[in-house]
């Protein structure tokens, strides 16, 4: 899941597989040593939980940017689309994944969203403390004390950080479209150096040009021409780093008929030009 791969890796949705009847979590340090990608994008129906040890990065979900730093917590609401991007060299994250109902079938069926961004609190960083000592020293029935802390954070979590609740109809809605979108996304994926249409993207899915843009625009949060041109940043990204190409190679290749356009378009997503990817590596 985690990792610098390629966007041709690309798995936008996740089946997740977490056999431990008595701990049905998830949960690993996640660590990058480079600026670059963090994970890519993908969208599973788990809580995905990030609280950040060391580093700056930029998340984004539902291609909404959230900036992160140490002591933040990013919660991913089930069904939503998430990428991660580490901004320092050194970026370190406890990552904890589960399912709401199997700690509580009560709360799973309100669809609670969460609060995507927590700055700074002291009793959620206290708590994810104990978890990840529980599981470094790992002693007797420490899987239950986790279990106990985790149970004790989520209960924490509805109390102060609960936004809104979807309705089975909304949420069942989400999740539609969110289908309806993987093939489009990973059209897009497979054909980024060539040109695009809105038209062309519609088709897949057998909808109008109008529908398809209102429901990419619900689901991802930008247009359709945006998230192609983030898909061909990230890749020029990638490529910038291998130091095997000009810029204005990788502009052509990843898809960018201009080199100016290119230019403005890599400082805007990343906030530096694509010769500092050079320096950085």
């Amino acid at each position: 899941m985690f990792g610098g791969g390629s966007m041709h890796d690309l798995s936008l949705y996740e089946k997740k597989m977490i056999s431990d009847e008595e701990f049905p979590v998830q949960m690993f340090v996640n660590r990058i040593e480079k600026p670059g990608m963090y994970c890519p994008p993908h969208w599973h129906e788990h809580i995905e939980l990030h609280y950040i040890f060391h580093g700056q990065g930029t998340f984004y979900l539902n291609q909404k940017p959230l900036s992160l730093g140490e002591g933040n917590l990013l919660i991913i609401n089930s069904n939503e689309l998430h990428m991660g991007i580490s901004n320092t060299k050194n970026f370190e994250a406890l990552v904890i994944i589960f399912e709401m109902k199997s700690f509580s079938k009560e709360v799973a069926n309100y669809n609670v969203i969460f609060q995507s961004l927590v700055n700074s609190d002291a009793q959620i960083s206290e708590l994810l403390s104990t978890i990840y000592e529980e599981e470094k020293e790992k002693k007797m029935g420490y899987k239950l004390a986790m279990k106990g802390k985790i149970y004790e954070l989520i209960s924490y979590l509805l109390r102060h950080y609960v936004v809104e609740s979807q309705t089975d109809r909304e949420n069942t809605r989400r999740i539609r479209n969110l289908n309806r979108l993987n093939m489009v996304l990973q059209y897009i994926n497979d054909h980024y150096p060539e040109p695009i249409t809105n038209r062309e993207l519609a088709d897949l899915i057998h909808i109008s040009e109008y529908r398809f843009c209102h429901i990419f625009k619900e689901s991802i949060g930008q247009s359709p021409l945006n998230y192609i041109n983030e898909v061909r940043l990230k890749k020029a990204y990638n490529l910038l780093e291998q130091k095997e190409m000009t810029i204005s190679e990788i502009a052509t290749v990843v898809g960018f008929q201009d080199y100016n356009n290119f230019g403005r378009q890599f400082r805007k997503f990343y906030g530096f030009a694509p010769s500092k990817v050079w320096e950085l590596s």
